[in-house]
């Protein structure tokens, strides 16, 4: 692994293009904090912005949710498997054979390999849209827990969940099966599109190994010490 488990801020540079992304954290000085690149900053940079962010320093989580047939999420798995990051993911729906394919494609010949994980449930997802939108009759809870425990059969890491449900996805998966928990909010801050959120205090207590922060980092008009907050606030 690249990476031990350990509890830790990661900032979501949700941001259009390479340039804004790299400004934005040239603020950070000599800090180094983990970053997340998702699909909008990867589709519009592709492969090299990853690189560029890896070469400052950073630790990146690439966050591209991969969900397909088995064979396709293996061969974009081996493509992936050439950057140099250290967490990436994939949907837990996709099923245990799906992320099974996942796994193998992004080992590396020398057996190492990023962290795997799979979204149980997006933070944006409400009750009721799982129940009139998704066709999904059980609870929210009971979902996430048993897309975690497939994900955990299927050999991989860890999940990305909602905060709320970090402390019994290491009830029923163990507490070395890591929770990657976005929907962080201040106090007072504003929920956005977000619906099972929390703050990084709250997180921490609820068991949380890794946060996902954006807009309440990016938008703020003081980031750095709106990370060092976070930093406080979840890790103390």
């Amino acid at each position: 692994m690249n990476i031990k488990h350990k509890r830790d801020v990661i900032i979501a540079c949700d941001f259009p293009d390479g340039e804004k992304t790299l400004d934005f954290l040239a603020l950070f000085g000599s800090e180094r904090p983990f970053v997340k690149i998702g699909m909008e900053l990867f589709y519009a940079e592709g492969p090299d912005i990853v690189k560029k962010i890896k070469s400052r320093g950073h630790k990146v989580f690439l966050d591209l949710k991969l969900h397909d047939i088995p064979n396709t999420v293996f061969s974009a798995m081996r493509s992936l498997r050439t950057l140099d990051i250290d967490m990436c993911n994939v949907h837990a729906a996709g099923g245990q054979a799906m992320m099974k394919a996942a796994i193998e494609g992004l080992t590396r010949p020398d057996g190492s390999r990023p962290l795997l994980i799979a979204v149980t449930q997006l933070t944006s997802t409400s009750p009721e849209m799982l129940r009139h939108e998704l066709l999904i009759s059980h609870p929210i809870e009971e979902v996430v827990m048993s897309y975690a425990q497939n994900a955990r059969a299927a050999g991989l890491d860890g999940v990305v969940c909602s905060p709320l449900e970090a402390e019994r996805v290491h009830a029923v998966c163990g507490d070395d099966f890591i929770t990657v928990t976005p929907g962080i909010r201040f106090s007072g801050g504003d929920m956005s599109d977000q619906v099972r959120v929390t703050t990084p205090a709250i997180a921490r207590e609820l068991g949380s190994d890794y946060i996902v922060v954006g807009r309440p980092i990016t938008s703020s008009p003081d980031p750095i010490g709106a990370y060092r907050r976070c930093l406080a606030d979840f890790i103390g």
